[in-house]
């Protein structure tokens, strides 16, 4: 089968990586759409990305313009992407059409159609509350809802994901749950105690979701005795004001390390070392490729209850679920891991346990490409249903002249 992946600004490449991987390892052939990859975007690995889009947005001169003039000028590079990339899968006619993400769905929605008379059109709903509901995404998050509709098949990784969409009014048969893989592979399983200092780590992009506020809160409300146990750090590139939180910290008497920027991939482990907790006081989220990473190296986990943590982890067994927004519970959690070494290192080699039960690469591209074949068979009755709406018998048929 041939498979057109399609990731415009590269939003998840890692999960892109990974996925075009596990196809190509079980025989079809994909070819990666999205922007030319930059400095601190990390390897694609052995796909390569094809550059199809924001030629213009993304060369040197249009990088340095002012915020809203950029974005407008990408956003003519976007609908010009989008025409040029039905251009060339007219040209390369793919078996199904796979998007990752619809960077501007109020732009995206009046080019679906003729991808879709290309090929059947299947999108994996990262995000089912789109871009996590950040008040900075707000026109990228204008139209959603019409383009769902326009797709032949939408996946999601979680329950939650497709309860929502159901409740949009979306057929559950169009609708498929299929797991998020390991983004890295597990590293041998080795006891860890726990003891000493133990860091309490909120790794990937600093975004206003995934409650770094919140965190610090927490931290503040522990003991002093048990406070002087814990280490806080909090890695990856900003999308936020991170001086804010800085000042927050300050203001609390916490202490707050802040590591900003891209992590290359070989340093990554160095973050999930022993005595570590992954934490995770996100304000929503669906799947979460970090979690995967705390799964693959043993951490212990607290995370607030939704998502994929609320339906893959175990509370009190992989670790520690709040409520969201609920910073008394976030610093009980913390208050139990820093008390409780015992119940700390329990955590740690469940999580061991579990990260070895996650269904491989090469499983999840199988389960993929059965829904692709659903997508194919699902336009193709379309068409022969349009067909007959529009060249509607003369007259009467014979059983053997109807339809089968």
């Amino acid at each position: 089968m041939r498979i057109a992946l399609i990731d415009p600004s590269l939003f998840s490449l890692p999960y892109d990586r990974a996925l075009a991987s596990g196809l190509g390892r079980t025989r079809h052939e994909v070819v990666l759409h999205g922007r030319a990859p930059r400095p601190g975007d990390g390897s694609p690995g052995p796909i390569a990305i094809r550059d199809s889009f924001y030629h213009i947005s993304e060369a040197g001169l249009c990088r340095n313009l002012p915020g809203p003039l950029r974005l407008g000028v990408k956003g003519v590079d976007h609908a010009w992407s989008m025409w040029r990339m039905i251009r060339q899968l007219r040209k390369a006619a793919p078996d199904v059409i796979h998007f990752q993400w619809l960077p501007l769905p109020v732009i995206d929605r009046a080019f679906l159609g003729a991808f879709r008379e290309i090929a059947p059109i299947v999108l994996t709903v990262h995000d089912t509350n789109p871009f996590n509901g950040e008040a900075s995404a707000s026109i990228q998050r204008q139209g959603v809802e019409k383009c769902l509709f326009q797709f032949d098949r939408l996946i999601v990784h979680t329950k939650q994901g497709e309860g929502r969409l159901s409740k949009l009014g979306i057929p559950e048969s169009r609708i498929t749950v299929l797991p998020h893989g390991m983004l890295v592979d597990p590293v041998p399983a080795t006891p860890d105690p726990m003891d000493g200092k133990l860091t309490f780590l909120l790794f990937g992009k600093i975004k206003p979701y995934k409650g770094a506020d919140l965190l610090i809160s927490a931290i503040a409300g522990l003991p002093p005795l048990l406070r002087a146990q814990a280490r806080v750090l909090i890695v990856g590139k900003p999308y936020m004001d991170v001086a804010a939180l800085q000042a927050q910290a300050a203001a609390a008497g916490v202490v707050v390390e802040i590591e900003t920027g891209f992590v290359e991939e070989e340093n990554i482990a160095g973050f999930f070392s022993q005595g570590t907790v992954a934490t995770f006081p996100y304000r929503e989220i669906e799947a979460s490729g970090v979690l995967f990473l705390a799964l693959a190296h043993g951490r212990p986990v607290i995370a607030s209850r939704l998502g994929a943590f609320g339906e893959l982890l175990t509370n009190g067994k992989h670790g520690l679920l709040v409520p969201v927004g609920d910073v008394p519970a976030l610093t009980r959690a913390l208050q139990q891991m820093l008390s409780d070494r015992a119940f700390a290192a329990a955590c740690a080699a469940e999580v061991q346990k579990l990260a070895g039960s996650i269904p491989d690469w090469d499983r999840i591209a199988e389960a993929t490409v059965a829904v692709y074949r659903e997508a194919q068979r699902a336009k193709s009755f379309s068409r022969d249903q349009r067909a007959d709406a529009e060249c509607p018998a003369t007259g009467p048929q014979t059983v053997s002249e109807a339809r089968p």
